[in-house]
């Protein structure tokens, strides 16, 4: 892996005071050689020399740090693009390698940050990418160990940012305790919620059919009775004939 640089070189970075300088480095210059191998048959219509100079000054403006507490990545020729994550935002870092590559000992390692979407920044073509991922590896494990020393919450890839077991425990707690009210509610007693106007409408019409209901036998049994009342009556008459004529 690459020394760190002086400061002249590094003019660009601005860290804090007590962030310290772990490791910094570019692009492999032998990314340069298919460039080469292109540019020097186009060099004839200078096209070619156009395009070595610009992969050339590229590279040479292309640089990665990592510190103590962060990575940052540094591009661009005439402007300038300065990109930073700390530590404690890094999820996981990975490296592959080209089949040039795997040759001549470069390759790309990307880092992915907790709830980001895919790779958030990439150190493209360096030297050594094991060691570099390695290295990025190990300063995670130390500041996830200082995390905890601290007593910090650590994050894991299935809890969201923000969130914590403990919060997501009351949020059930309080959804069951809905729940179990709504249904005791549901469960209770029709009498125990009192009577509305329908109800009240239903209870008169179920009252006047059972009054109807006791009025039509009444009927039928005074009908009954009479009758048999005129049937004794009958009966009574014509005994009363036997006896007179007897």
């Amino acid at each position: 892996m690459s020394e760190p640089q002086t400061d002249a070189d590094l003019e660009w970075l601005t860290i804090d005071d007590d962030e310290e300088l772990v490791w910094e480095s570019g692009p492999d210059r032998r990314t340069l050689l298919p460039v080469v191998l292109i540019g020097i048959p186009l060099s004839i219509v200078l096209i070619g020399l156009v395009i070595i100079a610009a992969e050339y000054l590229r590279v040479t403006n292309t640089q990665y740090v990592v510190t103590n507490r962060a990575l940052y990545r540094k591009t661009g020729i005439i402007s300038r693009d300065v990109k930073r994550i700390e530590h404690e935002k890094v999820q996981d870092s990975s490296y592959s390698q080209s089949a040039l590559g795997t040759r001549l000992g470069y390759g790309t390692v990307e880092i992915s940050t907790a709830g980001g979407s895919g790779v958030e920044m990439s150190f493209n073509s360096v030297p050594d990418p094991t060691g570099v991922q390695q290295l990025l590896s190990e300063r995670l494990d130390r500041t996830r160990r200082g995390r905890r020393e601290r007593g910090a919450p650590q994050r894991t890839d299935s809890e969201p940012q923000g969130g914590s077991d403990a919060t997501k425990a009351d949020v059930l707690v309080d959804i069951r305790t809905e729940l179990r009210t709504i249904r005791e509610l549901l469960e209770e007693p029709e009498g125990a919620h009192g009577t509305g106007p329908s109800d009240d409408r239903d209870r008169h019409a179920g009252t006047g059919a059972r009054t109807e209901t006791e009025r039509t036998p009444t009927h039928d049994n005074t009908g009954t009775d009479d009758d048999n009342t005129g049937a004794n009556k009958t009966r009574t008459h014509t005994y009363d004939d036997h006896s007179t004529g007897s």
